[in-house]
């Protein structure tokens, strides 16, 4: 008879992290975090995700290359199989929730194979206490074992490793995955299915809450500004990725931030460079001969990451949720360059943007995207992560800004004067974050304005310590032609991705931009 395998419960950060150098997981960098490696897997793995199609989600889900479906016949003989390997094998279990809000928390058993992708579970998520979770609702099961390989033929799985999502039994199963980021964006999704029918907007987007109490949202994908736009030293971070809208405030879905590293300055980036401390996790960041981390490297990937508890943050709010909020960014990086670099964006024009959401892949998060930088369209800034149909979303967050009055604008983190490539430059961010302030202090919304024809965005004539030149794109360009030629190719980018949206209302439609005449 076999003898069951050891189990390690509730363990404290301290123990997992001497437990993962023990077992070799990883080494501890001059700045004192672990500094681990994930194989051949150094994003997301889209292709090997899938939910489990049964009476609950068949109807509801949107179906196809994004969330793949999984017979439950299938997914109960690989979950069979993963619990006669974890008996087998030593591992690690920990209570945690996510979801800040008691009203709408969720209990979560987290298992783990290794120590410091559980070390990485309690930096990314709550830790329960008295009274944060309704016991009332449903507890999920969060099951991780990296070194349990699939079959595709026996398994029903696309490769040697799977992220596979059951709604009826409340389980998350994840088999060949040492890329931790798959844990955190796979109980996202969870939240991004449950959280609609309780009138709750689930986000991918970083917020952060001023002096008086106001809250400001920011959307956008990785790499277009998200994470270091969020962590403004001058205001309070609420969280830098997933948070929910709901009738009486923004909480955040996690306890910790998941800041990418590539090209990380101390002087840029200063909360995200002084969180990285011990007890923190670095994936995939190359160290020198001396431990000491090298955040130009990407010999391993571009997407290096870092993910800490956001009790390494000192300026944030500890209790991890705040009020309405009061404005809400989009961050798109345009590489055609014609974007302006701020627009306010009625109700109508926020729904278009938010499904199409435009922006550039930088420094990819997913397996196979390669590593150059290409533009995208990302429904809801967020697409692999929302299982419901995005009309669900938009038609949510209009709702939303309807009923709190919360101002819109769309900012362009990308180029201007020329494309990507073509002649343009970036925005740098001190550019970026004066446009934020304007935005957060109101002098973003008071006008006066210009309307940028074809897209017809408002675009403000002034903002302080802006240089006014950059606020009209038309200015930057130093041949029009070209700016008119590049302009009618985003058009027409625009226009073909949203032919996806049948269901859109027709003043949504009609709020995307105009063909060139």
């Amino acid at each position: 008879m076999t003898q069951a395998a050891h189990v390690f419960t509730q363990l404290s950060r301290e123990a997992l992290l001497a437990q993962a150098i023990c077992r070799n997981e990883g080494v501890i960098a001059s700045n004192g975090a672990l500094q681990v490696t994930t194989g051949q897997r150094t994003g997301r793995s889209p292709k090997d995700r899938f939910i489990v199609n049964d009476a609950i989600t068949e109807k509801t889900v949107n179906w196809g290359m994004v969330n793949q479906a999984m017979s439950p016949a299938c997914f109960d003989a690989l979950y069979e199989k993963a619990i006669a390997y974890l008996h087998t094998h030593e591992h690690y279990r920990s209570n945690v929730q996510v979801g800040a809000d008691p009203a709408y928390a969720i209990a979560v058993e987290m298992i783990t194979e290794t120590a410091w992708q559980h070390l990485f579970g309690l930096n990314l998520f709550i830790e329960p206490t008295a009274g944060s979770i309704n016991v009332d609702r449903p507890q999920w099961q969060v099951l991780n074992l990296p070194n349990l390989t699939t079959d595709p033929v026996l398994d029903g799985t696309h490769s040697d490793a799977c992220v596979v999502l059951d709604f009826s039994q409340h389980i998350i199963l994840l088999c060949g995955m040492r890329y931790a980021g798959e844990m955190k964006k796979a109980l996202f999704s969870v939240l991004n299915f449950l959280m609609p029918e309780q009138d709750v907007l689930p986000m991918h987007c970083g917020a952060n809450v001023g002096e008086a109490g106001d809250v400001a949202l920011f959307f956008g994908l990785s790499g277009t500004g998200k994470t270091t736009l969020s962590a403004d030293p001058d205001r309070y971070l609420l969280g830098d990725d997933e948070h929910g809208w709901s009738p009486t405030g923004v909480f955040n879905f996690e306890g910790g931030c998941y800041a990418k590293c590539i090209d990380l300055s101390q002087e840029r980036e200063p909360l995200i460079w002084h969180a990285i401390q011990t007890g923190a996790i670095m994936e995939n960041v190359v160290l020198d001969e001396t431990l000491t981390p090298d955040y130009h490297d990407t010999r391993l990937t571009q997407n290096t990451r870092a993910a800490y508890p956001l009790t390494f943050v000192p300026k944030r709010i500890v209790d991890n949720k705040a009020g309405l909020p009061s404005v809400a960014i989009f961050l798109t990086c345009d590489l055609y360059g014609v974007l302006p670099p701020v627009a306010k964006l009625s109700k109508e024009q926020a729904a278009y943007y938010f499904l199409s959401g435009y922006t550039a892949l930088v420094g990819s998060t997913e397996m196979g995207q390669g590593t150059g930088i290409k533009t995208t369209f990302s429904t809801c800034f967020g697409a692999p992560f929302f299982p419901r149909p995005a009309s669900v979303y938009a038609q949510l967050l209009m709702k939303k800004m309807l009923e709190t009055g919360c101002d819109v604008f769309l900012v362009n983190t990308g180029w201007t004067g020329g494309g990507y490539g073509k002649g343009g430059e970036r925005f740098s961010i001190p550019t970026t974050r004066a446009i934020v302030t304007a935005i957060i202090e109101g002098a973003a919304s008071i006008g006066p304005f210009d309307t940028l024809p074809y897209f017809n965005f408002l675009i403000p004539q002034s903002l302080p310590g802006v240089d006014s030149q950059l606020l009209d794109p038309r200015k930057t360009w130093r041949d029009p032609v070209a700016y008119q030629q590049s302009t009618q190719q985003l058009i027409d980018e625009f226009t073909h991705n949203f032919m996806k949206f049948t269901d859109a209302d027709a003043e949504v439609l009609l709020a995307g931009p105009d063909y060139l005449t």
